[in-house]
This record gives C-alpha cells, sequence and structure tokens, in this order.
C-alpha cells in the first residue's frame, strides 16, 4: 500500500497519489464573507478622504479668484479646530489623553511653533516656485494629491500604506498651490488649513468612527454634501461626475465586492507548503 512518506523505497513512480488524494481537497478555508453595510461603512473612510481633497483645491479656487479672504478662512479653520478638539477629547472622555500622557499645554505649545515657524516662512513659501510654470504646478499638485490618496491609511494592512507619505504628498501640493496666491498671508492660511484638514481631521474621523460609528456615519454625510455644495457654485458638471464617483464607491464597490466574493474559489489541499506552527525560536540562540 502507498504510503505518503520519502524515506521509504516504494514500487510507485515519484508523482504517484492515491484516491485519498482529493480526499483532502478543502475550499475557501481562510475566504472572509462580507455584508453589504459593512462594506459601505468602512467606505466612508474613502469618502471623507476624497471630500477633503474636493474642499482643499475648491478653497483655494476661492482665495486664488479673491472671493475668500485670509483671514476669513483662519477665522472659521481656528474655530473648527477648536471644536473637534473639544470634540476629540469628549469622544472618549479623555481616555487617549491619559494613556499618552500628552497635556493640552503640549499640544497649545506644538500649536503655536508650527503657526510661527509657518509665518515666518510664509515670504519663502510665497516666492519657492516662481522659476517654475504654472501649469507645471498643477500638475505637480493633482499629482501629489492623488499619490496622497493612494497611499492614505484606510485601515487596510497593506504594503502600500504609508501615512507619512500619504501626509508629506499633500503637504507638498499646498505649498505648490498657495505659491501661485496673492500675498504671503494667503500662503500661510493654506497651509495651515492644509495641514488641519490632511493631518488633524483624519485623526478625529478615527476616533469618531471607532467610539461613535453613528455619529461617523452622520459626519460623513455632512463633509460629502459639503463637499458637493462647493464644488457645486465653481463647476455644476465636476458637481455631478464627483457625486457619481462617491456613490460609485459608497454603493456600487460594495456591491461588486459582494458579488464577486460568490465566485471566490480558493482550493487547499496536502499540494500546500507545510507550515512549521512550532516555536523555533531556541534553535537560534
Amino acid at each position: 500500500r502507498w504510503q505518503k512518506v520519502l524515506y521509504e523505497r516504494q514500487p510507485f513512480p515519484d508523482n504517484y497519489v492515491d484516491q485519498r488524494f482529493l480526499g483532502e481537497l478543502r475550499k475557501n478555508v481562510h475566504a472572509r464573507r462580507y455584508r453589504y453595510r459593512a462594506v459601505v461603512f468602512q467606505s466612508g473612510a474613502v469618502v471623507q478622504q476624497l471630500c477633503s481633497v474636493c474642499i482643499f483645491v475648491v478653497t483655494w479656487w476661492y482665495m486664488d479668484a479673491g472671493m475668500l479672504s485670509p483671514q476669513g478662512l483662519f477665522g472659521v479653520a481656528l474655530v473648527s479646530s477648536l471644536l473637534g478638539y473639544v470634540l476629540f477629547d469628549a469622544v472618549d472622555g479623555g481616555a487617549g489623553r491619559r494613556e499618552s500622557g500628552r497635556t493640552r499645554w503640549a499640544d497649545l505649545k506644538s500649536t503655536l511653533v508650527f503657526a510661527a515657524f509657518t509665518y515666518g516662512f510664509s515670504p519663502v513659501l510665497k516666492t519657492l516656485t516662481e522659476s517654475i510654470s504654472t501649469d507645471t504646478i498643477y500638475a505637480m499638485s493633482a499629482l501629489m494629491l492623488l499619490g496622497h490618496l493612494i497611499f492614505f491609511d484606510y485601515g487596510a494592512n497593506a504594503a502600500i500604506v504609508s501615512s507619512t507619505l500619504s501626509l508629506n504628498m499633500a503637504i507638498f501640493a499646498s505649498v505648490c498651490l498657495a505659491s501661485r496666491l496673492p500675498r504671503s498671508l494667503h500662503a500661510f492660511v493654506m497651509v495651515t488649513f492644509a495641514m488641519q484638514i490632511f493631518a488633524l481631521w483624519p485623526m478625529l474621523q478615527k476616533k469618531l468612527k471607532a467610539q461613535t460609528p453613528r455619529c461617523y456615519v452622520g459626519v460623513t454625510v455632512l463633509f460629502a454634501l459639503a463637499a458637493l455644495a462647493g464644488l457645486a457654485t465653481v463647476s455644476s458638471v465636476g458637481a455631478v461626475l464627483f457625486t457619481s464617483l462617491l456613490l460609485a464607491i459608497s454603493c456600487l464597490c460594495p456591491y461588486c465586492l459582494i458579488r464577486f466574493q460568490l465566485t471566490k474559489d480558493n482550493i487547499h489541499g496536502p499540494w500546500d507548503e507545510a507550515e512549521i506552527k512550532e516555536d523555533l525560536s531556541r534553535f537560534l540562540m
């Protein structure tokens, strides 16, 4: 009788298997079954980040056209930051702050240092790209914002995810666009606003998503409506296309994922590579 061993000589060819071979066949052992509502909920991170980029670009367009003053934007951003800061602590009752050991005084000092350095270097930011053509600046900014969306941490455990790279690309795009604004004050406010919407806002999103899912859904819907309303004042066609994109990501893509999961057919059996589950660290001493 044939035995599945390599240390004995048997009167069978090397590639011989008996009828028990397919008896160990298993399908979709590690496949995950998704629910539509859960996938739609998780897609909110992508929707919010797309809306963040949209609001940032629309805000820059208003400032470049002279329809929004830097003082007005700075005031709105300051009030929003204060409200978000209070909400960040109120969501979990300050438990996260106590675990990190960071004080409000430390947060205030970091904010003042960042604002002071940004304001001091705003004349440099304004003239940083004078030798580069405007078309090149727009192309660079578009590529950087696209890279920001690609490398952003949406919660997936993948090699392509890099929060640092994503944030740096967004700030680089904001510096490029801010250099095309009329004055140094515009550049300072634009870079500060970019830091708020690309660095601070995602932190609040993640905490709302983890602590209060219903509130997170409501904030996502309101944020998307605000982005669409702002884009509609600039381009009605762009607003329609952006609405279609958001609906496709939040409704159509989850549906396609659920449907494709039904056709998943991964097979596992005795032909798989052996997995050593014993702790072999003692042999490495």
